[in-house]
């Protein structure tokens, strides 16, 4: 009961803070962002024995007992595909759809020759995309104690993390936030979802945010 009592005066001290809203100019933001990551998911129409390529493959990591997928990495593109009996994968580390795509198709050369069936001539396996995580920059300073007592559908608690997260419904994303302006924005599914977010993000945060601080020589 007395932590409730003590979470609700926590709540309601921060809701009394004078709202930077209209207090000074709005800064024009205008986001860039990088794609750290693409978490994408393909069938390569293949029945794999994974024994064999983990025996015949050296970066190839395999613990059936623990997990009932094979580890395969790859160096060029540099990424990660995690490989299934029915052959499903999902290859992560990708930067982009073309470091995806090389992925795939390097995975599925690899692997024909295990497999216990062929697929069609010409087939050309195709991904979806399940999770691109990317980072950016607002350029400006965010008042994230302003944006956690006032923006719908923000949580803030900066005795555990140092960061606010903002959640989207449309585009389905999260973004973290953090005091000088960089974000990681993760949810999306293709570039557009990652701009849209950041973009609506920007014109949301406007209002609670201050030029950056310059930096002493």
């Amino acid at each position: 009961m007395f932590v409730w009592g003590w979470f609700y005066m926590k709540k309601s001290a921060t809701k009394k803070k004078k709202s930077r809203k209209g207090s000074m100019p709005q800064i024009a933001i205008k986001p860039t962002f990088k794609i750290e990551n693409i978490v994408a998911s393909s069938e390569l129409g293949l029945e794999l024995d994974l024994y064999t390529i983990a025996y015949k493959l050296h970066d190839v990591e395999y613990e059936p007992e623990q997990f009932p997928g094979a580890i395969l990495k790859l160096k060029d593109p540099k990424t990660s595909l995690l490989l299934f009996k029915n052959g499903k994968i999902i290859c992560a580390g990708g930067k982009n759809e073309k470091e995806v795509t090389d992925a795939i198709a390097i995975t599925m050369k690899m692997l024909e020759k295990y497999s216990k069936i062929t697929p069609p001539k010409n087939f050309k396996p195709k991904f979806v995309i399940q999770n691109i995580v990317a980072s950016a920059a607002l350029g400006v300073e965010l008042d994230l104690y302003g944006i956690a007592s006032e923006v719908p559908d923000v949580e803030y608690e900066p005795e555990q993390f140092p960061g606010a997260i903002l959640k989207f419904l449309a585009p389905k994303t999260s973004l973290l936030l953090f005091k000088n302006g960089k974000i990681i924005c993760t949810g999306g599914r293709s570039e557009a979802d990652v701009s849209a977010a950041l973009h609506q993000a920007a014109k949301l945060l406007a209002p609670y945010s201050s030029p950056l601080p310059v930096k002493k020589e």
